[in-house]
């Protein structure tokens, strides 16, 4: 499995993504499949990872060759040349502290990998949203231009009729003559919603978008989410494991001040001696050796606790920050969550009443032929009540989603 593969599998089974026709979900998967700056977030968990192995292993040995151009005179032969190797060898547990710092920096990267993820979905949500109230919003204005049309049929044969008055003609004129370029004014802003909400799933600018026709399941229990506030987001995780980064990288800075021990052979070529017959005339040399380091300019080391000591300070300090900050934040989406849904509430209510004087005043103006500005009047009450009720329904679902993030929602 190559690591693209690898990278769509580990998105789609953290986001537990199911498919289901025209609502956020669906693009959710493609925003994770093909949004580069989420592409660039695990490639750099990938990076990172790659230095857990560097960490744990050896420096390289070190390999040197000598050649004496005035051989040097021993009692068994002149030495002609030296060969020497030397593996040197951190103290007991270096390497495996040094792992720790990589392996828990990797982790760092994951997590915010994941807050990248879920801020993306909140992104996606943001940008969907309004394309839901925007196909509400032409959809009334459609119906209320099939209103208006329809009004002026009837106020033009009741003005024909003696029934009526020309000035309500004139009325449903100027309000058709409006709604017509409402519409026309929400069919342009189709274009750069559309293709705000492209760019997030990195894909053509002017691609067709399918949206839902409806929005339901507005009951949420009180303090929704709000004990998983601060135990899954990824970026007190992310903190957490800062803090102990940090104090593995202490263990490093201390383990470094100590002793490193060097192991290593020498080989020497030695040439036979012609002036005389000895034991082990011209035998080479074969040496062992041992070296030791000796740390004694401390200074760095203990530079180097103390950067440590202040990552893992600085880390707390901010885990504290990000607590108060994701608290405040969760309060005020929630607080938004519920305006919008009592605004939902008011205005359906609203517009059922609205729904019920209009017919009693078109009931009244079938029969008398007066009073018609009142029935415009109402008919626009009810107009705006069933915009204002879409738009607070967006609303809604926007802060809902905005909650989900803060709470770092598994989806």
């Amino acid at each position: 499995m190559n690591r693209n593969n690898i990278y769509l599998l580990l998105v789609f089974m953290l986001a537990g993504l199911g498919v289901y026709a025209q609502s956020p979900d669906d693009y959710y998967q493609i925003a994770a499949e093909n949004n580069p700056g989420l592409k660039a977030k695990y490639a750099a968990y990938e990076a990172a990872l790659q230095k857990i192995p560097q960490a744990r292993t050896l420096a390289d040995p070190t390999f040197s060759f000598g050649y004496f151009v005035s051989p040097v005179e021993t009692r068994v032969g002149p030495q002609r040349a030296r060969f020497s190797l030397t593996q040197m060898f951190p103290w007991f547990g270096t390497l495996k502290a040094q792992g720790d710092v990589a392996a828990l920096n990797a982790e760092v990267q994951f997590q915010e990998f994941l807050d990248a993820r879920n801020a993306l979905f909140f992104r996606v949500a943001q940008a969907w949203y309004p394309l839901y109230e925007l196909q509400q919003m032409q959809r009334l204005e459609q119906e209320n231009i099939r209103l208006l049309e329809s009004f002026k049929t009837t106020t033009t044969q009741k003005y024909e009729n003696g029934m009526g008055a020309m000035v309500d003609v004139i009325r449903v004129d100027l309000l058709l003559n409006e709604a017509q370029i409402e519409l026309e004014i929400l069919n342009q802003k189709e274009a750069s919603l559309l293709s705000r909400f492209n760019a997030l799933l990195n894909r053509a600018y002017n691609a067709p978008v399918e949206v839902v026709d409806s929005l339901t399941d507005m009951d949420l229990l009180p303090d929704y989410r709000k004990d998983s506030l601060l135990v899954n987001h990824p970026r007190m995780a992310a903190l957490d494991l800062k803090v102990k980064s940090g104090e593995a990288a202490e263990r490093v800075a201390l383990k470094q001040g100590l002793p490193k021990i060097g192991l290593g052979l020498d080989y020497v070529l030695v040439d036979e001696r012609s002036d005389m017959a000895l034991a082990d005339n011209g035998k080479d040399v074969l040496m062992p050796m041992v070296s030791v380091t000796i740390p004694l300019f401390r200074k760095k080391y203990r530079a180097a606790r103390q950067e440590a000591q202040f990552v893992q300070q600085g880390a707390t300090l901010q885990k504290e920050e990000v607590a108060n900050e994701l608290t405040g934040a969760y309060h005020r989406a929630w607080f938004q969550v519920q305006q919008q849904a009592d605004l939902v509430d008011l205005y359906e209510r609203q517009i059922e009443r609205s729904r019920q004087a209009l017919n009693l005043l078109l009931s009244d103006y079938g029969n008398s032929g007066k009073a018609f500005e009142e029935v415009l009047r109402i008919q626009q009450q009810l107009l705006s009540y069933e915009k204002r009720k879409v738009a607070a329904l967006s609303q809604y679902y926007i802060a809902l989603e905005e909650v989900n993030y803060i709470t770092a929602k598994t989806r």
